[in-house]
């Protein structure tokens, strides 16, 4: 094993500061492994180039649009799933199942709010989540340099999710809120972490996914109460999403089209591609952006915490599931983990650091000369 030298950005070593030299050559194999993936991004489709034209916002944000005119219905006084049925046969949006009508939770809170209130709620979640991760993070570092860093990269993840005129998107607060949630989480102090994740779902039925992660973490880590307050999160979530699916049935007719399906099968490359767009890396080269976002998994796998576990988990679970559902006019899933995403670039100094000194580190010999 490679001796353990000082930690170079870190207050404590890398996970790979303990590896042998055969596990180091193995983690070395799947980071070239990784980076050849994500340059697959370089041929993976993506959505149709937008104009910046305003004349052309009706085509540029069909589904912005789309989701601002069911808030105004709903704010005029209308029924949402009313409202909403109406809003998708104007758009020749599909209409079952019923999972293509969102959960009427943002488009009723925004209705009661004024349009200004709405964008002042959404930069005050954004200003939380920033603070939620300056405090968590700045026991990781050892000095405030890196944790600069690290803050600047969290504002280029976050570059989306201040733009007013995405308000009305339902993952931009679910991707808020899911990353509010892994910053709060603790292990003896989760309660905060199960009620913002149930409100992300409530939010957006995908974000699901990030809290059915943390409840099999937490059981797998013996945290049983833990587990059970996701459970009863997800348990909250399964009777509304019922209800839910009861009140499309009745504003849904026969003859309205049905959705294509989501079995994309876009591959790895895709949710590079999803990444890049969807943080400050859409303005970088397609090659640079994937090789960043490749080494941005590989500084979170360096973390030696139980945060960067649970980061790293959900991370990879929403690349499958961009890889094997997401279609081209679905690229916005990947602003579910796009906040906190290129946070671990601020990890792989300490990381590479340690997994080239493991690799090459030499048996070391001590001869020891007894005197009698």
């Amino acid at each position: 094993m490679a001796r353990a030298q000082p930690p170079l950005w870190l207050t404590t070593p890398s996970r790979f500061a303990a590896f042998n030299k055969r596990t180091a050559w193995l983690a070395a194999a799947l980071l070239a492994i990784l980076l050849a993936a994500s340059l697959t991004a370089l041929a993976s489709p993506g959505p149709p180039p937008v104009s910046h034209d305003p004349a052309q916002r009706a085509s540029d944000q069909a589904d912005v649009m789309l989701y601002e005119s069911i808030v105004a219905g709903v704010r005029g006084g209308g029924e949402y799933y009313a409202v909403t049925a109406q809003a998708l046969r104007s758009g020749n949006y599909p209409l079952k199942p019923f999972v293509t009508f969102r959960l009427p939770t943002l488009a009723v809170v925004q209705a009661a709010l004024p349009p200004q209130g709405v964008i002042v709620l959404l930069y005050l979640l954004a200003i939380a989540v920033m603070l939620a991760w300056f405090l968590r993070l700045r026991p990781a570092f050892a000095r405030a340099p890196p944790l600069a860093i690290a803050m600047v990269l969290l504002a280029g993840g976050m570059m989306a999710f201040v733009q007013p005129e995405l308000a009305s998107f339902h993952e931009v607060w679910a991707g808020l809120l899911i990353a509010l949630s892994l910053a709060l989480r603790r292990r003896e102090r989760w309660v905060e972490a199960v009620a913002i994740g149930m409100i992300a779902m409530l939010i957006r039925e995908t974000a699901a996914l990030y809290v059915g992660i943390m409840a099999v973490l937490a059981f797998a880590e013996g945290q049983r109460r833990e587990a059970l307050g996701w459970g009863a999160a997800i348990a909250v979530f399964a009777v509304v999403v019922a209800l839910h699916a009861h009140a499309v049935g009745l504003v849904v007719k026969p003859i309205d089209p049905a959705s294509p399906g989501w079995a994309g099968m876009l591959g790895f490359g895709f949710f590079v591609k999803t990444m890049s767009l969807s943080t400050a890396l859409n303005l970088a080269p397609v090659w640079l952006a994937a090789i960043l976002v490749a080494l941005a998994l590989f500084g979170w796998a360096a973390w030696d915490d139980d945060l960067a576990l649970r980061a790293l988990t959900v991370f990879a679970c929403y690349a499958a599931l961009l890889s094997l559902f997401g279609r081209t006019d679905t690229f916005y899933w990947g602003l579910m983990i796009a906040p906190t995403i290129l946070i671990g670039l601020a990890f792989v100094p300490d990381g590479l650091r340690d997994l080239i000194a493991a690799i090459l580190d030499r048996r070391r010999i001590i001869v020891t000369r007894m005197v009698r």
